[in-house]
């Protein structure tokens, strides 16, 4: 078979395609929609942050389009979805609730995972206790319980006693995510939201299928790449893959530039024999939550599209290059800049406080208007239509942004 070999562009149209983003919605969004966008990316990360919106609810609007928030949280009450410990937290389709269940029960070596452990080790009575609480008065919120005084607020290590015991529960896949309420986890028996019909599997054959999935859910990618998606352990290398190469499951090909080699899974076969043809074109600007998965790979998102992108919201202000919670441009392709932005809902205000080109790249005036309907899009669909551009680099960027915005106000 004569090897497939994809320029970069048709890479990164196949990898947007596997993704769903590589065109923008044709279609009014449907809470069918949203499980089908779940279940083709696998996972979907949690963070609380919401300067612009959850990083669940960002990452879905760019690739669904204006839709309702609660379905999120209708569709994890429904069942539909589920709450794991995977890439980090995260929300799964139902279907994989079997194979993560066995996966942080046997193989998963996560650090919210091995926390977990520790502390069930050191307080399994008082979990036991919260047990015999929760199966007696029913589901619970970490704020029902009231905070002792002097105890701390925060990340894992500065929770409250409870709130550390439910996560332990949680992780340790005693308790579920039965719902939420104003974003806060509602608690309860995993008997009581989701028993399983069956035993757990098998964690090697999971452990292979998680790779499988990752494969899938990125389009295009390295052996390196892959252990990421899922947080599996340790970091592959090409001969890791032969077994699946020789079994058909996934394809090894070339990537021009690239100098290891990468893979495809067998089903998106057609979607790679379109990008060697030239027949994927991406056409979609949006932006990207800080926690998509076309940039939580930092290496991955700078081989694909050249890209350096690193979160900041965790790093000391005065170390911050960008800002605070720096939002990725996807435009027709290409990451082409990012931007810090701030919805004020109560004012009605989508502040962009910067906005920054990629580094050498001239935008055209196409791009320019790609970027200000995506930005405009956001905007509206945050109930935040006034849109303030306070900087831009370089500064010669913003006379025609705020002109293409002011035209579609």
């Amino acid at each position: 078979m004569k090897p497939i070999i994809l320029a970069l562009p048709q890479a990164r149209a196949l990898h947007l395609a596997a993704q769903g983003l590589l065109v923008p919605p044709t279609k009014t969004a449907t809470r069918q929609a949203l499980l089908a966008c779940l279940t083709r990316m696998q996972l979907l990360q949690i963070d609380t942050i919401h300067v612009v919106a959850r990083s669940p609810y960002l990452v879905l609007h760019s690739r669904l389009g204006n839709y309702p928030t609660h379905w999120l949280e209708d569709a994890l009450a429904r069942g539909d979805v589920f709450e794991t410990w995977a890439h980090e937290a995260c929300f799964a389709p139902k279907a994989d609730l079997p194979l993560h269940r066995s996966y942080n029960a046997a193989v998963r070596k996560h650090w919210g995972l091995t926390s977990a452990e520790r502390n069930a080790k050191a307080n399994r009575k008082v979990l036991d206790e919260l047990l015999a609480h929760i199966r007696q008065h029913g589901p619970v919120k970490s704020s029902d319980f009231e905070r002792k005084a002097g105890s701390r607020s925060g990340g894992w290590w500065g929770w409250k006693d409870e709130k550390r015991w439910l996560e332990t529960l949680f992780a340790l896949g005693e308790l579920m995510v039965a719902r939420r309420e104003n974003f806060h986890r509602v608690y309860d028996l995993t008997e009581r939201v989701a028993p399983l019909a069956s035993a757990l599997h098998d964690g090697d054959q999971v452990h292979g299928g998680f790779i499988e999935k990752a494969i899938a859910a990125l389009g295009v990618c390295q052996a390196r790449w892959t252990n990421d998606y899922f947080r599996q352990k340790p970091r592959l290398k090409d001969a890791d893959l032969n077994a699946l190469v020789a079994t058909g499951k996934i394809l090894r090909i070339q990537v021009a530039g690239w100098d290891a080699p990468a893979y495809v899974h067998a089903s998106n076969t057609a979607l790679l024999r379109r990008a060697a043809a030239g027949k994927l074109a991406a056409a979609h600007t949006c932006l990207l939550s800080p926690f998509d998965p076309v940039v939580w790979d930092r290496e991955r998102a700078a081989t694909m599209f050249d890209f350096d992108y690193r979160l900041e919201c965790y790093t000391p202000e005065a170390k911050r290059q960008y800002g605070y919670f720096v939002l990725p441009i996807l435009c027709a392709g290409e990451l082409i800049g990012r931007l810090d932005a701030k919805a004020h809902r109560a004012e009605g205000v989508f502040e962009v406080r910067a906005l920054y080109a990629q580094a050498g790249m001239r935008w055209t005036d196409d791009q320019i208007q790609h970027v200000a309907r995506a930005i405009h899009y956001t905007a509206g669909w945050h109930q935040t239509p006034t849109v303030q551009i306070t900087r831009t680099q370089p500064g010669n960027l913003a006379a025609p942004l705020r002109k293409a915005l002011q035209a579609m106000a």
